[in-house]
């Protein structure tokens, strides 16, 4: 990385199982580059403009059944679209390396596996309202029991899906697995399990080998 910004922008999402650390490595990656003197816009799903976040709190708090998939399919759809329109379409296209911790593939996996198979669904209105995927996809692979254990230790409000138990996170980290090799060309697999460090230098080779 030379410090001069992008003729381009890069968008990068961040995705894994609850508790993988892909918060913390989101945020590391955006000092990293930012120390190197890229433009970063660090953001998440659901989230990231003011209506987006207004939804956040419908769909991430409360009772594990307050929404039927179905539901959550539309409230997650709108939340991404006000984002794309408001941050990450902007953001690109002024240059900038666009961070998110979360997008479309988070809803392929939650809303699209967890409750039945809806993956068309959400694959079809993903088709119709948003239209982007990431450059680069980095998928934070961790053992569901141990990322259980620290998401609930955070002892948040966030924590609907948490409440499922550890069956959903195992399904949704084969689910990931599965969507890694389904789109190779954008994901990289990285092993959560190890210390922070480690992982935030394998994430930053990564991003600079691939896109920077």
């Amino acid at each position: 990385m030379n410090g001069k910004p992008a003729a381009r922008g890069c968008f990068i999402t961040f995705e894994g199982i609850d508790g993988s650390g892909k918060s913390t490595q989101a945020r590391l990656l955006a000092e990293h580059l930012k120390a190197n003197g890229r433009d970063v816009v660090l953001t998440r799903e659901p989230g990231g403009s003011s209506g987006a976040e207004e939804i956040r709190k419908l769909v991430l708090e409360g009772d594990p059944e307050r929404w039927s998939a179905e539901t959550e399919i539309l409230l997650f759809t709108a939340a991404r679209r006000d984002h794309l329109e408001r941050t990450i379409r902007p953001a690109l296209a002024s240059g900038k390396v666009v961070i998110c911790d979360r997008f479309a593939d988070s809803t392929r996996m939650y809303q699209g596996l967890s409750r039945g198979d809806l993956r068309p669904v959400v694959d079809q209105l993903h088709s119709l309202m948003i239209g982007q995927e990431p450059d680069l996809t980095l998928l934070i692979d961790m053992d569901p029991d141990t990322g259980l254990s620290r998401a609930k230790a955070r002892q948040g409000t966030e924590e609907r899906f948490e409440d499922f138990g550890p069956d959903l996170q195992r399904r949704m980290r084969a689910g990931f697995l599965a969507l890694a090799k389904e789109f190779p060309d954008r994901f990289r697999v990285v092993d959560g399990g190890r210390d922070i460090e480690t992982v935030a230098k394998d994430v930053a080779d990564i991003v600079t080998r691939s896109l920077l």
